[in-house]
């Protein structure tokens, strides 16, 4: 098993998971910003620097699905709890390899902080650039254990119309050789669709908890 949550999140861009076998694996946070939990195939990651005892004694306590427990609501309350941290949902976590070549559409690298999406993106990511296109943005940062992380927004009046998919896909164009990562909330079947037809695949769920 890796011994760090980046070598976790590593193998499983290459399409490498944990072993499917109950289990939980309970690793040091990459940084201040971020503790949470990932949820495989039947097995999970806790992210935290709080006692490894302490997550197990929670999860022993809860009567429930030992493959669900992690993401028990009972759970993340008490792991809140614990830490002085928040949680705003639990998204479908995707991920797709860089590709090679040029965007097809035309973007413009901009700063614009005042964009809902940029100022979401900056409360949780460093190194955030910014690009516009006509109707959309796309967001491009390093968030948990310094991944490249990629977020859309598309304008309400060009919905329908596959600008989400492109612009997922030029993440892919702009990431320089390495993976992309999409937190996608579970009930935004119309990101999902569009993050899934440029070419991420869903390798588990994620409940970041957040400082306060």
């Amino acid at each position: 098993m890796a011994d760090t949550l980046r070598d976790i999140l590593d193998a499983a861009a290459r399409g490498v998971f944990p072993p499917a076998d109950g289990g939980t694996t309970v690793v040091r946070q990459h940084a201040h910003r971020d503790a949470g939990v990932l949820a495989f195939t039947a097995h999970s990651v806790v992210f935290t620097d709080e006692d490894e005892g302490w997550v197990r004694a929670a999860l022993a306590r809860l009567d429930c699905d030992a493959l669900a427990a992690t993401m028990n609501p009972r759970f993340l309350a008490a792991f809140m709890e614990r830490t002085g941290r928040t949680n705003d949902t639990i998204d479908l976590l995707t991920v797709a390899a860089p590709l090679p070549g040029e965007p097809s559409l035309a973007l413009a690298e901009i700063e614009d902080p005042g964009h809902p999406r940029v100022a979401r993106a900056r409360e949780h990511r460093d190194e955030v650039r910014v690009w516009a296109a006509e109707g959309g943005v796309l967001v491009l940062g390093r968030g948990v254990a310094g991944r490249l992380e990629a977020a859309v927004e598309v304008d309400e009046g060009v919905r329908h119309r596959g600008l989400g998919r492109v612009l997922a896909g030029a993440a892919r164009q702009l990431a320089g050789g390495e993976p992309v990562w999409a937190q996608l909330a579970a009930g935004n079947a119309r990101s999902q669709r569009a993050f899934r037809a440029a070419g991420y695949f869903p390798v588990g769920a994620e409940a970041l908890l957040t400082a306060r």
